[in-house]
């Protein structure tokens, strides 16, 4: 069998280099994949907060635009704001350096947000919804 522990069983060498690493046989890292690790780690964190901050938009854009779903989706869409401003304060909570990234990755995600919705109604959207606004636990379009 060619390659690393890396390559055959991600899970073993993740235990095994956690050993290494309690154990101080710094010799034994594989530190290259380690390292690898670390860095995918940090971007799939941004990618994951891009994420839940696009799919928050596309909830506020819905209550503010669908109007013909929004008597019987409302309250559901309603629920699915909460939730994800929740995960994303979760996020934030675990790593309060995230919370640059959200100024940064605000604009894209507000863009990708709001082609996703508009093509729900075949109209142009033009709505200014704030990050503040956005994160704001009590912040709702009428509804």
């Amino acid at each position: 069998m060619s390659g690393t522990l890396y390559d055959s069983d991600y899970n073993r060498w993740i235990n095994q280099t956690v050993q290494q690493l309690k154990k101080g046989q710094f010799d034994d890292v594989d530190w290259n994949n380690l390292i690898e690790e670390l860095e995918d780690m940090g971007k799939s964190n941004r990618r994951a907060l891009m994420s839940l901050l696009t799919r928050l938009l596309e909830h506020l854009l819905k209550l503010s635009y669908w109007e013909s779903e929004k008597q019987r989706s409302g309250n559901h869409w309603a629920s699915e704001i909460v939730n994800f401003r929740a995960q994303i304060q979760q996020r934030l909570e675990d790593s309060p350096s995230l919370r640059p990234e959200l100024e940064k990755i605000y604009p894209k995600a507000y863009n990708v947000a709001t082609k996703s919705v508009s093509k729900l109604f075949s109209l142009s959207i033009d709505a200014n919804i704030s990050l503040k606004q956005a994160l704001d636990d009590d912040w709702f379009p009428p509804f």
